[in-house]
């Protein structure tokens, strides 16, 4: 199926501010390819879609070149590119990489949560409960980054971006759990209550624990839908690194 008739009837991109271009075609294309609108293996050319998008080419190839970077399209000559699937070693890695990073980030945050840090982590707590059970995951992912940036923001700005770079190309995987597993909407959520408010009252070892774990349990339940039986020996290995313990070991376990 051609781009054309996938995108029949969708919502058409709409260029709200012609100096964010190349950020509103990244992010029209990157929404697409999440929600599966556009499915793996899809092969995508930038001259046809700056003509279906009205947009010029240079946006268009720089929005390539971010998704690329992002793992989710690529890089092929010719100015076309193909969505990539579902990789189990690349899923692993990068949850290895957020469990390392992300403990540090709490670990270093903990306690140092200011009255209006506290405020803002706890109104994205609500956000996304309130947006979940209206069904709107877009809006529930938006609230969700928001959450976990402020729960690691004592890790610095350069930190800090990698971390948000590694969130946003794991939303693909969040998006296929919640598909899956609704029920385990209020597990997830209080793990997130207990995150907030182990950092809130400098508990860092409560905290690393839990952001560990929550973020174990994503990959091991992702990998269990593509590839089951693989083992998780990276992700593993992080958890044991920030956490001194022993990880849980199984397909089952909570999204972030």
């Amino acid at each position: 199926m051609s781009v054309f008739e996938l995108l029949a009837g969708k919502t058409s991109l709409r260029i709200s501010d012609p100096r964010q271009t190349t950020v509103e075609v990244h992010a029209h294309l990157r929404d697409l390819i999440i929600t599966g609108v556009i499915p793996e293996g899809t092969v995508l050319k930038q001259a046809e879609l700056a003509r279906l998008f009205a947009v010029s080419r240079t946006p268009m190839r720089e929005a390539f070149r971010m998704l690329q970077e992002e793992g989710l399209l690529s890089a092929e000559p010719n100015q076309r590119s193909q969505v990539i699937g579902l990789v189990p070693e690349e899923i692993e890695l990068l949850y290895a990489a957020r469990i390392a990073l992300e403990g540090l980030g709490v670990r270093l945050t903990a306690g140092r949560l200011g009255p209006v840090e506290c405020r803002d982590a706890a109104s994205a707590l609500r956000e996304m409960e309130r947006t979940y059970r209206s069904n709107d995951l877009a809006g529930w992912a938006v609230a969700h980054r928001r959450f976990h940036r402020r729960m690691v923001g004592g890790c610095g700005a350069t930190v800090a971006r990698t971390i948000s770079s590694y969130a946003e190309q794991s939303e693909r995987y969040v998006r296929l759990l919640h598909a899956r597993f609704h029920a385990d909407f209020e597990v997830r959520h209080r793990e997130h209550v207990v995150i907030l408010q182990a950092v809130r009252e400098g508990d860092a070892r409560t905290a690393v624990k839990i952001v560990a774990e929550h973020l174990a349990g994503t990959a091991r339940r992702v990998l269990c839908e593509i590839a089951p039986g693989r083992e998780t020996l990276a992700v593993e290995a992080a958890v044991r690194m920030v956490t001194g313990e022993s990880p849980k070991r199984g397909c089952l376990g909570e999204a972030s």
